[in-house]
């Protein structure tokens, strides 16, 4: 009985525990500060102070901006059925026939096959066009030293429709989970962008860095003034719903340092548009005092493709063309 007893707590525990392991993205010292970044984006954000939707001070024309549509999927809102592998491997006592209920309700069983639910969101990205400007930027030395930064330009837009995994129970007591959508929601969310540019022919690959210097430059230049949100502000501030009369779209622009010029064809990987997400397990890994040890996350993430049929020499902007020879222009992709 004692056996089954810490059998029991040890399921309780984990089942608990799920949520907290189910956000946990590849990491080691990191993996605290992700857990807790994406808990926050996955569930209704605190209401926000101000509405920072900021809306550019000219009109674009047609062509300029593209827009990804929200890519929501039924199969992205459960992920099994599939064993607690804590709880099959670090449980003792689990192999026992009861007496007076069915063998389908004990730990080991209930334990093997877990189906894991969730509901799923997303956001609409659209962006303008790939661009390069000149700034004087502050060196650890004191002096300025100008350099040429690659920027892109962008907006979000919370359409307000997640998906959520409905249950419905007959009267045989079977359950039916669907996914639909919840037209309608009010429901505001946070945005934890991360930029990282993949120069596939040189195998180099840039982390977007904040340049406070080159903000009001772009600003000015892309948005007629209205200020824009770095990946670090964006952050702080809810995105609220948008309809077709009211627009409460951000805008933010990320910016990347030291390119090398030579690259020609590469590849921009955005991650927090959605809080969708795959996990694979190592069995060799499971260790029962470390919930969600064995377990490696990939995160959805959309991925454009750019090509640059430039040199070394003259790197203009002009040259920047969406989309690559032989390749999509854009895919989801988890990574």
């Amino acid at each position: 009985m004692l056996r089954r007893t810490k059998s029991a707590l040890l399921l309780m525990f984990a089942l608990c525990a799920a949520p907290v392991a189910l956000a946990q993205q590849p990491g080691s010292d990191a993996l605290e500060v992700k857990v807790a970044a994406l808990n926050a984006a996955a569930q209704p954000a605190a209401a926000a102070p101000e509405n920072p939707h900021n809306p550019p001070r000219r009109v674009f024309v047609d062509g300029v901006l593209t827009t990804i549509p929200t890519d929501l999927r039924a199969q992205e809102t459960f992920t099994g059925p599939e064993p607690i592998l804590e709880i099959i491997q670090g449980a003792q006592g689990l192999d026992w026939t009861p007496e007076t209920l069915p063998a389908s309700r004990t730990l080991k069983a209930m334990a093997e096959n877990v189906i894991y639910r969730r509901n799923v969101w997303g956001l609409e990205f659209a962006f303008k066009p790939m661009r390069m400007i000149e700034v004087d930027i502050p060196q650890p030395t004191g002096k300025m030293q100008r350099k040429t930064l690659w920027y892109m330009v962008y907006r979000i837009r919370n359409a307000g429709n997640p998906l959520e995994a409905t249950a419905t129970t007959f009267e045989t007591g079977d359950t039916l989970y669907e996914a639909t959508a919840a037209s309608g929601s009010k429901a505001p969310i946070r945005f934890f962008p991360r930029f990282i540019l993949e120069a596939s022919d040189q195998k180099k690959e840039y982390l977007d860095r904040l340049v406070p210097v080159a903000m009001t430059p772009i600003a000015n230049r892309e948005m007629g003034g209205t200020a824009l949100y770095d990946t670090v502000s964006v952050s702080r501030f809810n995105v609220p719903v948008s309809s077709d009369e009211v627009d409460n779209a951000i805008w933010g622009v990320a910016i990347w340092e030291d390119i090398d010029p030579q690259t020609d064809y590469f590849s921009i990987y955005v991650q927090g548009l959605t809080n969708a997400y795959q996990w694979t397990d190592t069995p060799a890994n499971v260790d029962p005092e470390k919930i969600g040890a064995h377990r490696a996350f990939k995160t959805k993430t959309l991925k454009l493709n750019f090509w640059r049929p430039g040199d070394r020499y003259n790197e203009h902007e002009d040259e920047i063309r969406f989309g690559a020879p032989g390749q999509v222009d854009y895919e989801w992709i988890y990574r």
